[in-house]
């Protein structure tokens, strides 16, 4: 049944496809299907135009489509990424470096290297040099997995 619709679709199988993938675009999250569906629909155009070519089967077809999908992705990858405008909040998801310049009070003192800190509603683990809990400490940078935080005495 479906080799039948395929044969009597003709060149219009990839048109059909590039349209399906775009409203799949539209219903999922993301910019990927775009590219492909994209991809297709210039497979359905070459189609259109070389349909009656001898070498024009559908194993060539289907390498065009993987062609210009890889293409297309590639493309599309640097069309999204060529923003180049500098965000208005840099440090967004990088909580840990939000923190460098606020003081605190130590929650728990800081003993062979390591102890604890509140900063609004979240408690922080610390490391810094050995302080007993209750001194006033400043955030002096974030380590390196963004949960640990370096502190000296005020």
């Amino acid at each position: 049944m479906l080799a039948g619709v395929i044969a009597e679709l003709g060149p219009w199988n990839w048109m059909v496809l590039g349209l399906v993938l775009l409203v799949l675009e539209i219903v999922l999250p993301g910019f990927f299907l775009l590219w492909i569906g994209i991809a297709a629909l210039l497979t359905g155009a070459l189609s259109l135009q070389l349909w009656d070519w001898g070498p024009w089967t559908w194993h060539v077809q289907v390498l065009v489509f993987l062609a210009l999908s890889l293409i297309a992705a590639y493309a599309g990858k640097k069309i999204m990424s060529s923003n180049g405008e500098a965000s208005d909040q840099p440090l967004l998801n990088q909580r840990g470096a939000q923190m460098i310049g606020r003081t605190a009070t130590l929650a728990e003192p800081i003993r062979e290297g390591r102890g604890r800190i509140k900063l609004g509603d979240t408690t922080w683990r610390v490391s810094g040099p050995d302080l007993p809990a209750g001194t006033k400490v400043r955030v002096v940078a974030a380590g390196d997995t963004d949960l640990e935080l370096v502190v000296e005495a005020v």
